[in-house]
């Protein structure tokens, strides 16, 4: 039984802390999907090519993806909730100006870049709040709570940018809407992100001495301190094949996510003959079945690994099963023959990459010195997003070359497999650089008993 089970009155303040992550990520995806729900009136408006409509969509990547490693180091080297707070109000103002100003693809493509640096620290963030706010015990529930925003986003995104288009006036008028949202939902939850369990006004010693002694254990940080531990470089993680299958693995995760994300909507409008209308009614049970199977996910995560058994054994086996549901699910898309079949299909690919990919999440305080944790998480969602930069590009040139969606859903059901071979490589039960950690404990052992 943990300290905390037999504390009395203990605060809960690290769930808190996930919380205002939720909805954070979930605000950050209504402000995603809001374009490519907007896109079939925008593509008819300005007159764009699928090509185009590709490169418009990427856009956002572009500048997402470039800040992922440079915001992983700044988080590692300064205060994770500020960058974070500041990020999402920088990327509220960028959504305002996108519906102000946007009247062309060139334009709509730099805003679209502003964008996507400002969104830049939200996921590395909560990554790193994982290794400062929770022990390895509840990143199960911590990465549900905080990736489910993403599905909950889309699902909800769909019916409030339709509500936005019907008040404010067309797909201007939503873009707009989504920005004041994002700048209220930000402002509200900053009271909430406030510091570490050291600094936190709201936090009581019982809740933050367990802290302290559960990632003390897993992190080994005042024994690096004291010089007890020696510390980890980073080059050591250059040649880790945990940090490549890692990397690999997210990269086919996110191309995956991505590619449904951004052309979805318009998979359903063209392939299915929906009407932007229905979309966000589908948009939303898709996503909306997401959220309740990676809420569940996570609580079947936490509950297995407080068990006893291993992460490698939780981990792998979770994974591998998400994934290979995912590229089923892919398969039978790409014969799907009627808009309730194609809904199925989608909605099952969907919540099993939402699962597979609340748990990648997991993997950087997982894997990493605590030190790199941000780093090591902006790194991984550089590679994931250069498949955000890519995918969406490449499934406009498929399309517009083929005039179908086949070639681009075998395409998805390749990533499901890419994640699975990656999952089986990867070791989960060690950190990064542990083997030198034993090394130079065994040698302090060895001095004292001398």
């Amino acid at each position: 039984m943990s300290p905390l089970t037999n504390a009395i009155k203990s605060t809960n303040v690290r769930w808190h802390v996930f919380f205002t992550l939720f909805a954070l990520c979930t605000v950050n995806y209504v402000d995603r999907a809001v374009l490519s729900i907007c896109m079939p009136d925008i593509q008819s408006d300005l007159s764009l090519d699928p090509a185009i409509v590709g490169l418009v969509l990427s856009a956002f990547f572009w500048g997402y993806a470039a800040m992922q490693i440079p915001v992983g180091w700044l988080l590692d080297k300064f205060h994770a909730d500020k960058l974070i707070i500041c990020s999402g109000i920088l990327w509220g103002i960028f959504q305002i100006i996108t519906g102000a100003f946007a009247a062309s693809a060139k334009m709509f493509m730099a805003l679209r870049v502003m964008l996507g640096i400002s969104e830049a620290p939200i996921y590395p963030g909560g990554t790193k709040m994982q290794s400062i706010w929770l022990t390895s015990k509840e990143r199960g529930r911590g990465s549900a709570l905080m990736d489910t925003g993403a599905a909950l986003g889309n699902a909800i995104g769909g019916p409030i940018v339709i509500l936005f288009m019907g008040w404010f006036g067309g797909w201007r008028g939503a873009l707009i809407g989504a920005g004041i949202f994002t700048l209220c939902i930000v402002l509200g939850g900053s009271r909430f992100l406030k510091g570490t369990p050291d600094t936190n006004p709201y936090i009581n010693e019982t809740e933050r001495n367990y802290l302290k002694n559960e990632l003390e254990k897993e992190y080994h940080s005042e024994a690096i301190k004291e010089g007890k531990v020696e510390k980890v470089s980073w080059t050591k993680y250059l040649t880790s094949r945990n940090f490549w299958c890692m990397i690999i693995g997210f990269f086919a995760l996110d191309s995956y996510w991505f590619g449904l994300m951004t052309w979805g909507p318009n998979y359903l409008a063209q392939a299915q003959g929906l009407d932007i209308k229905a979309i966000g009614g589908a948009v939303l049970m898709i996503f909306g079945v997401g959220v309740v199977v990676e809420l569940i996910g996570g609580v079947v995560t936490d509950k297995w690994r407080a068990s006893g058994a291993s992460l490698n054994k939780v981990l792998k086996t979770i994974m591998c099963t998400m994934a290979a549901g995912m590229a089923i699910s892919m398969y039978f898309l790409s014969r799907a023959d009627s808009i309730t079949s194609a809904l199925v299909w989608l909605t099952l690919g969907v919540s099993f990459e939402r699962w597979c990919g609340m748990l990648f999440f997991v993997i950087p305080p997982t894997i990493s010195q605590k030190n790199h944790v941000g780093t090591v998480a902006g790194s991984m969602n550089f590679a994931g997003n250069m498949g955000g930069v890519l995918i969406p590009i490449i499934i406009g040139f498929i399309v517009s070359m083929t005039g179908s969606y086949f070639v681009a859903l075998m395409m998805f059901v390749g990533f499901g497999v890419a994640i699975i071979i990656t999952t089986l490589l990867l070791d989960f039960d060690n950190k990064v650089g542990s083997d030198i950690q034993a090394q130079s404990v065994a040698g302090v052992t060895a001095k004292q008993t001398e």
